[in-house]
């Protein structure tokens, strides 16, 4: 992508740096790269007192100082403009003035001032001495608006410009297009990228790959495939980012035989897949639960000498956990250590959810400690699903000392947690404990909700206790909550016997 400020001599990147052995006093001077800022600054005031001999050189060096990662402050930038002013024979005015304009222009926006830039900006264009905006200032305007989501203003700056006689670049395009990305346009985005290829302007790879991004996201895969046609056409070659965005689109469609396909196409053009697209492909493979083609896919990873990561690895055992293939979890959880990769909490929580659905509670505890053991902390969730699995297997005594375990942790158990002991007791038509439980929760601050008055009257009704089951409807309907569906039929079930 061409610089807009080329047009100006400043040819280079606007993130590089100037290395200090380049350091030179001639306007026709190639591009430098700015390595110490230090250095930088102490060759413009050097410059500044031997004085300049045309205002092609100060210019480009006020475009450096611009595009420094911490901008120098005005004193510096006035010294420059002084030295400028020395050249009369140049007639400077017009050009000082005009770089002050863009570097108050360039505050405002940066401050995300942006009535105080367009205010400027229309003095500018207002202005009898003739200092009129260019480009840059209003690229950058246009930059400031969308970044802020103010879209429509910058869309009608992008049409005054043009009445200006200021034609759009690459920059200004590329701007207005990523503004609507960001704000989910997908059809004025497509628009914009019509009337810039009918301005004779090329868009870049990474202008195709929002756009691509935005189908592909809603799952629109036949637009994003036109798109990549027409980008092909226009001359721009699709990158890892497209192959991997088109990719990932047909794995949220779970069309994984298009998926596959444009896997392979990847390495039949040289784009090779890295560990985010095969970690996609597997998790497309998983969610259909074509976890032998999942399996696949990592073999083929350590094949192509690519390591698999935590992510690749969570994927792929929350999967096998998922279909019961809980040894096969295990294995991989333990390779996965082997080649020297920490679990992390998701890939943890995978395996222990495994575990528990699986009523493997030992394991699971066993899991936990392993947790604690290499760092990582087990929150509420992790203690919840076991009390939640202890209760379903009969294994009260288990699970209340479990919960005294959080609390000696300081660990204070939610709804979640309180709704589970309770059913558990409820099962058990142990009513007054699941009672205890229940006027607790309002002792420590954690009310009953909906789901805790339908367990317990649900307890009521399954233990022949009606009058207790109705005393606590009215209080539940007191407090704002209804009986759920399950409630309402077990009460209708057990009038008519």
């Amino acid at each position: 992508m061409s610089s807009p400020f080329s047009k100006l001599g400043f040819g280079f990147h606007p993130h590089l740096h100037l290395n200090s052995r380049n350091f030179c006093n001639s306007a026709n001077a190639k591009p430098i790269a700015i390595h110490d800022r230090h250095k930088f600054m102490e060759y413009v005031r050097k410059q500044c007192q031997l004085g300049f001999h045309n205002l092609q050189f100060p210019i480009n060096l006020f475009h450096q100082m611009m595009f420094l990662m911490r901008r120098p402050s005005i004193i510096e930038f006035s010294r420059l403009f002084t030295a400028m002013l020395k050249l009369k024979r140049l007639h400077p005015h017009s050009t000082v003035i005009s770089l002050y304009s863009h570097l108050e222009l360039s505050g405002l926006c940066r401050i995300g001032d942006n009535a105080g830039a367009l205010h400027l900006l229309r003095q500018m264009n207002s202005s009898p001495s003739g200092c009129k905006p260019d480009i840059i200032m209003y690229n950058t305007i246009i930059h400031s608006l969308c970044k802020d989501k103010l879209l429509t203003e910058a869309l009608n700056l992008f049409s005054a410009m043009k009445t200006e006689g200021i034609n759009p670049d690459v920059i200004t395009y590329h701007t207005l297009i990523r503004g609507m990305f960001n704000l989910g346009r997908k059809v004025e985005a497509k628009e914009m990228l019509v009337r810039m290829i009918e301005s004779n302007i090329a868009p870049d790879v990474s202008v195709y790959n929002m756009l691509i991004y935005m189908q592909c996201k809603d799952m629109m895969i036949d637009e994003a495939q036109a798109l990549i046609q027409l980008m092909t056409e226009q001359g721009v070659a699709p990158d890892l980012l497209t192959y991997s965005t088109l990719l990932n689109g047909y794995c949220l469609c779970g069309q994984m035989d298009k998926a596959r396909e444009v896997f392979d196409l990847m390495v039949q053009t040289h784009c090779h897949p890295n560990v985010v697209t095969y970690s996609t492909l597997i998790n497309g493979y998983v969610k259909l639960k074509s976890i032998d083609k999942a399996v696949d896919v990592l073999q083929e990873m350590f094949e192509q000498g690519i390591a698999p990561n935590a992510v690749v690895y969570g994927t792929l055992i929350d999967g096998l956990c998922k279909t019961g293939r809980i040894p096969m979890a295990r294995q991989l959880f333990n390779d996965m250590q082997m080649f020297g990769i920490k679990p992390n909490v998701c890939t943890y929580g995978a395996l222990f959810d495994g575990l528990c659905k699986n009523t493997q509670i030992d394991e699971a505890v066993a899991l936990l400690k392993e947790m604690e053991s290499n760092g990582i902390a087990p929150d509420i969730v992790f203690y919840t699903m076991l009390i939640d699995i202890m209760y379903e297997a009969g294994r009260v005594k288990d699970a209340e000392n479990l919960v005294s375990v959080l609390l000696s942790r300081g660990m204070v158990p939610n709804h979640i947690t309180y709704n589970i002991m309770i059913k558990g007791y409820c099962k058990r038509g142990l009513m007054n404990t699941a009672i205890e439980l229940f006027n607790k929760m309002k002792q420590v601050g954690c009310p009953p909700d909906n789901v805790t008055y339908n367990t317990i009257i649900r307890g009521f009704i399954f233990n022949g206790d009606l009058r207790n089951a109705l005393y606590f409807r009215a209080i539940m309907v007191n407090e704002g909550f209804e009986a759920d569906a399950n409630t309402l039929s077990l009460f209708r079930n057990h009038l008519w016997q």
